[in-house]
């Protein structure tokens, strides 16, 4: 009996690999996907790269083997779900939100004196220490070497965190050193693409973040115009050009 089970359940898989892998059926399926609502392109590098999406990663792990009838199931329904998500007004492509970028000043040349591990000790103490306060205000959408980016629904609420951030790390101390994060902030209506963002917002953003000098947060004539009554000291950056940025972009370094 338990030999039979064994053959009938290999047969079964061979079957499903057969099925899975059929060309005319791959084809019907893609066929069926491009006529559904969302982004047919879903499943592509950008769209399943971010962090929190382990079914597309997987699905995406099983096409890169063989065209499969499954991936194009899987992602279809993704993609129709995500089409709905998108639909509501509260996750709608052009809502307005704050961009937050840090990063450690001067973390690569400081890696190359202490070694990796005093390195990495460094950077899970600085995530211990920044990545609570952020999340308490925003999400953290991608971690970036010794940084992370997050958005934010209101301006405010990325300036204080990144505040926040800068003020914590300077408690930081690993094997007697301690580093400074920098940070910048933008708003503007950034494309969402799976649970990233792209755009030329965002890119504002990390421009402004690497203008900042250590323990700098620096935020755009954007993010200072929502910042009603808050009670912060603003400086502006009369020097501040940078690649692909507005010439109408200015710049603020803020402090509490």
């Amino acid at each position: 009996m338990g030999e039979d089970r064994k053959r009938l359940g290999a047969r079964l898989r061979t079957f499903a690999r057969r099925v899975d892998g059929d060309p005319w059926l791959v084809a019907l399926a893609e066929w069926v996907r491009l006529r559904l609502p969302g982004d047919a392109g879903y499943g592509d590098p950008l769209s399943v790269g971010a962090p929190g999406t382990p079914l597309s990663r997987r699905l995406t792990a099983l096409a890169a083997r063989q065209p499969s009838v499954l991936r194009e199931v899987g992602f279809g329904a993704l993609q129709v779900l995500q089409a709905h998500a998108g639909s509501q007004p509260a996750d709608a492509a052009d809502q307005e939100m704050a961009v937050l970028f840090t990063d450690l000043a001067g973390f690569s040349d400081w890696t190359l004196q202490v070694g990796d591990d005093v390195a990495v000790e460094m950077l899970r103490k600085v995530g211990i220490a920044v990545e609570p306060l952020v999340q308490r205000r925003g999400r953290v959408v991608k971690r970036l070497g010794d940084g992370l980016m997050a958005v934010f629904p209101y301006a405010a609420d990325a300036v204080a965190a990144g505040l926040a951030a800068a003020d914590a790390v300077e408690g930081v101390v690993v094997d007697g050193h301690r580093l400074r994060l920098r940070a910048g902030v933008h708003v503007g209506r950034p494309r969402e693409l799976g649970e990233d963002y792209f755009g030329r917002d965002v890119n504002i953003a990390a421009r402004v973040a690497a203008a900042a000098g250590p323990g700098e947060v620096l935020i755009s004539n954007a993010v200072r115009d929502r910042l009603g009554d808050a009670d912060l000291r603003l400086r502006r950056r009369i020097f501040f050009r940078a690649k692909g940025v507005p010439d109408d972009v200015q710049v603020f370094s803020v402090r509490t």
